[in-house]
């Protein structure tokens, strides 16, 4: 009886024993399911898609860097770590590397764009404007591109530069430069007008018993050999500290270009860049909130042709007429 019974308190042991050891792993599987999810497949997909997976997984993204890729196109990832299908805890890091897509470009053609147009067209195919050198030219209206170098269709590397030779037109007629002394400022600028000339810069100065507002020097000086579309400065009788306002015809017009930054939670950095026939210019180069509204003054001319980056990304390209 006694060794009946003990069989019996032994079985029953062991009946426990497994039932505990049973619901302790059941119970650590389920805890660790919860803290643990399996890396999915991120190679060719889209960088936003992968930033918004990972983050729903509650992983953490670290961008290794970027390289070129003859297969996985711009802005998709070629290289994840860990490898699909391993599981791992959450909040751990995932590691990728970013396609910057093909290494080599095609030229594109140029020819007969503006010198605006054409920046643009390097820009976007990921070259950039080399030497740009000027001549005169019957047969292309000024501003426009007569030929490149290299040649359209030719396989170069992105970053690369391409030499554009820029038409100024037929060559302009000769004048003798007209003297301009003592001519009210809104003659004067008739005349310069008038004579395919272009009004330059207007300066102040003054002298006593001149009539207000006329022209007391200009440059060049009346007399010299001057060709059309030529700038002329004048300087104008006006007393210091006198708020007379200029006529609206003279006075320096500008563009205004405005961007709104889209809503979110992160800064973005912005630049801004101006292209002009003799020179380039950072306008904007910043950290900027989001939605925060930028308001920049654009100074006009020939040529000039704008282009907005978003974290280093051509998003925006504009001809500034």
């Amino acid at each position: 009886m006694i060794k009946k019974t003990a069989h019996i308190a032994f079985f029953f042991l062991v009946f426990l024993l497994a039932g505990g050891f049973g619901f302790y792993f059941t119970l650590t599987r389920i805890i660790k399911g919860e803290d643990t999810v399996i890396i999915p497949d991120l190679l060719g997909k889209d960088v936003i898609y992968v930033l918004e997976i990972l983050t729903d997984l509650e992983l953490n993204t670290k961008v290794k860097g970027a390289e070129y890729s003859a297969i996985i196109p711009k802005n998709h990832i070629i290289y994840q770590e860990p490898k699909p299908g391993i599981e791992i805890k959450k909040g751990r890091d995932v590691k990728i590397i970013i396609s910057k897509g093909l290494r080599h470009v095609a030229a594109p053609r140029l020819t007969d764009l503006s010198l605006a147009q054409a920046r643009i067209g390097l820009y976007e195919n990921g070259l950039k404007p080399g030497i740009v050198s000027y001549t005169y030219n019957f047969d292309k209206k000024r501003n426009t591109v007569i030929t490149q170098f290299p040649y359209s269709g030719s396989n170069l590397l992105r970053g690369s530069a391409v030499n554009l030779l820029i038409s100024l037109g037929p060559r302009p007629m000769a004048l003798m430069m007209m003297d301009l002394k003592g001519q009210a400022l809104e003659e004067a600028i008739e005349i310069i007008e008038n004579q395919n000339l272009l009004v330059g810069k207007i300066k102040t100065g003054f002298i006593k018993n001149y009539p207000e507002n006329s022209v007391i020097k200009q440059t060049p000086a009346a007399g010299y050999k001057i060709l059309e579309k030529s700038r002329v400065d004048l300087i104008i009788n006006r007393q210091a500290g006198k708020q007379n306002q200029l006529p609206e015809k003279i006075i320096d017009r500008s563009a205004f270009f405005r961007y709104r930054l889209a809503k979110g939670f992160i800064k973005r950095h912005i630049r801004v860049e101006l292209h002009c026939r003799d020179f380039s210019i950072d306008l904007y180069n910043a950290f900027a909130k989001p939605g925060q509204d930028l308001w920049l003054a654009i100074p006009k001319g020939d040529n000039a042709s704008l282009f907005l980056y978003l974290d280093g990304d051509l998003i925006l390209t504009r001809i500034i007429d």
